[in-house]
């Protein structure tokens, strides 16, 4: 095509749609449009073809990065043991701030500019993002220095830690056995003392899983509390970034840098909520705090030992001035089917079939990290993991036989699944249950079945899925032991009161230091 003001050759954005072209898609979209049609939308389609043109050449927006770097470099196994490390580097921030001199691993669908992102897939090898994840600036801006990526399930779609195009992240306390995932590096790390700090994702469970399997403080914020601006999205409506740490005052201070306090707030915040000084807010004490432990939260576990551990950590919060009684809220039993159904049919509009960001979000998308996605899709879908195969063939069945009626009508269920426990949360300031329904298994052996596969990434959600879909804040801290395995209690609180719960866990954590 010739540029219109010059005249002079310039390369066109699309490929023109031939008549050829449209009348496949008319076919397989059974429009019965006829040849006059067809000549009609090619003809308004050279029209249209202006307006993309004009979208191309007009530079797009970016992110910023602020602080020099280098690549860094993929680390050798002798200094990754547990193979919880993607890619190691050295960001050092701001001179001054709240992280000054703190060590910080970055969960790597979450972009560092200059740093190689793969996001757990063959697909992503080999990219690098060209800027810097909203968290990312916020943690070097307070100063904390980025010590590299770490490893996450393939496109994060997984529970377990074992997913990982790269082979699988180890349990730090047993190398048999599965850390939990999707955040399975950052988990590993902070269990083994690399890094002070880490950044994780939550859509199921993915930060509270590792995060109770290897004994370290994760916490899932409120929705939207926290920019996912620069991250990979695996379904809009259920994308978190939140905090991970070896103590709770550490989850609360990094909380308190990522959550910032400007207007650069993520579009899908519900609110305009006050920054919160979690740090001097956080030893107030629980005297008079009211604490539900949910009785269907605990009916969800498949071992008892998990049960028994939590059950007793709860009590001894009246150790604390709390008052700790059982309550029951039924519906809690049929959240993780809800979130099944929105997680397989979302994921898929969203991650799959939407090239890893879909539609419709007023925000910031990073067209680079998109374009990318997608290449590697058309390219090696063979190279998908067995639970993204799934999630895709799924996705798709229910899309051709039965529209989003499901998908629809699980939306609608999550809201009065959130009304119910709004409905607890009115007499609870907190309620309380397991995080993880089960301990974790030993990995799999080379021959394992996808049943396997399928049962073992999928099998942990019962109590943290729910609370994807409400948004409500969730945070776990290490209750006890069995078999000598970390287990985890999950604290849920009001929206955006993610300060209760930090509450509620600095004041357990004191107890059991004692």
């Amino acid at each position: 095509m010739a540029d219109k003001h010059t005249g002079i050759y310039h390369s066109s954005a699309v490929v023109p749609a031939t008549s050829e072209d449209l009348r496949k898609l008319c076919e397989e979209l059974r429009l019965g449009c006829s040849d006059e049609d067809i000549a009609g939308v090619r003809d308004n389609f050279r029209q249209y073809s202006a307006c993309l043109q004009r979208v191309y050449d007009l530079p797009d927006l970016s992110l910023p990065v602020k602080y020099p770097r280098t690549p860094g470099h993929r680390p050798t196994q002798a200094d990754n043991p547990c193979n919880a490390w993607y890619w190691c580097c050295d960001i050092k921030g701001s001179g001054s701030g709240l992280l000054l001199g703190r060590t910080v691993g970055v969960k790597d669908n979450i972009a560092v500019a200059g740093v190689p992102m793969m996001n757990g897939s063959r697909l992503l090898e080999g990219y690098v993002p060209e800027f810097d994840a909203t968290v990312v600036t916020r943690i070097l801006d307070a100063g904390g220095n980025i010590t590299g990526k770490t490893s996450c399930e393939d496109m994060c779609i997984s529970g377990s830690s074992f997913l990982n195009a790269r082979g699988p992240v180890r349990h730090p306390h047993d190398k048999s056995r599965d850390c939990g995932g999707s955040s399975s590096g950052s988990a590993a790390l902070l269990s083994l003392g690399e890094i002070d700090l880490a950044l994780g994702t939550d859509q199921l469970g993915s930060i509270r899983i590792p995060a109770s399997w290897t004994g370290v403080v994760g916490l899932m914020p409120t929705f939207g509390l926290v920019p996912f601006t620069g991250a990979a999205s695996i379904d809009t409506c259920r994308d978190v970034i939140g905090p991970m740490a070896r103590t709770v005052t550490d989850c609360a201070l990094l909380l308190q840098v990522i959550e910032g306090d400007d207007d650069n707030k993520d579009p899908r915040q519900s609110g305009k909520i006050p920054p919160q000084n979690y740090i001097q807010k956080l030893d107030k004490g629980i005297e008079g705090c009211k604490i539900g432990v949910l009785k269907e939260g605990f009916e969800m576990c498949t071992c008892q030992s998990v049960c028994d551990v939590v059950s007793m950590a709860a009590r001894r919060l009246t150790d604390a001035g709390a008052d700790v009684e059982d309550v029951s809220i039924p519906e809690h039993a049929d959240g993780l089917a809800i979130a099944s159904v929105i997680a397989t049919e979302g994921t898929y509009n969203c991650m799959i079939k939407g090239n890893g960001f879909g539609f419709s979000w007023k925000g910031f998308y990073p067209t680079s990290l998109q374009e990318a996605i997608s290449k590697g899709y058309a390219a090696r879908p063979h190279e998908l993991s067995p639970l993204v195969k799934t999630y895709s063939l799924l996705g798709e069945y229910m899309y051709r036989k039965y529209g989003s009626k499901f998908y629809s009508k699980a939306q609608n269920l999550a809201l009065m699944l959130r009304k119910r426990y709004d409905e607890a949360l009115k007499t609870y300031d907190v309620i309380i249950m397991p995080t993880a329904t089960h301990l974790p298994p030993r990995l799999p052996g080379r021959d394992a079945s996808l049943k396997d596969i399928l049962d073992r990434g999928l099998s942990m959600f019962g109590n943290t899925a729910p609370f994807n879909c409400t948004g409500h804040p969730a945070l776990t801290v290490n209750a006890g032991r069995v078999e000598g395995l970390p287990v985890g209690m999950m604290i849920v609180g009001r929206h955006f009161d993610d300060l209760t719960i930090l509450q509620v866990a600095r004041a357990y954590e004191k107890i059991r230091e004692d």
